[in-house]
């Protein structure tokens, strides 16, 4: 009798465990699972997630577009140029020096033809020759990106600003990412 019951053990967790991998495949097909046998998705993933993440950064930096460019600050109340870039990353858990200028050796540099929305101008600080300004890419074109930063100029508020524009042009010095080295 106990030989029995042993094999009637056996055989329920044989058929539960069959029915588990059967029901895992159909719920894959019924999702709409469509991956090639063996992927898992895993290639389809990690090439959507780092354009998501890109584009999840820009659409989160544009809902500051407005607020006041406060000197040293880095909270909704105001930004300097780094603070808005640090604050930024930070909600993405994404580790970025808090001044600009730690920037000059941060991210792998990229030629600014081959930017993608997320990734990071550095500039001049238009009074010295060191990196004193920093802007996130929101319209990636080349030289004729469009960026987003806290602007302590004429507006002194998070704006988007072309790299077209003659002040930015002239003291542009690289482009860097650092989503795809997170």
């Amino acid at each position: 009798m106990t030989s029995i019951k042993q094999n009637l053990l056996k055989f329920t967790a044989l058929f539960s465990l069959l029915v588990i991998v059967l029901g895992s495949i159909a719920y894959g097909s019924f999702r709409g699972d469509r991956s090639p046998p063996g992927n898992n998705g895993t290639i389809v993933e990690d090439t959507i997630k780092p354009i998501k993440i890109r584009e999840d950064i820009v659409n989160f930096g544009m809902e500051l577009l407005g607020t006041p460019y406060v000197e040293a600050s880095s909270s909704k109340a105001g930004f300097d140029c780094s603070g808005f870039v640090f604050y930024v990353f930070k909600h993405f858990k994404i580790q970025v020096p808090r001044s600009s200028s730690q920037f000059k050796n941060f991210g792998k540099e990229i030629p600014i033809e081959n930017v993608k929305k997320g990734d990071i101008l550095l500039f001049l600080s238009p009074t010295r020759n060191v990196i004193g300004h920093i802007g996130i890419v929101t319209n990636p074109n080349g030289k004729n990106s469009d960026f987003i930063h806290a602007s302590s100029g004429r507006e002194m508020k998070v704006i988007i600003t072309s790299l077209k524009k003659e002040g930015y042009k002239r003291r542009f010095v690289k482009a860097v990412d650092v989503i795809s080295t997170h």
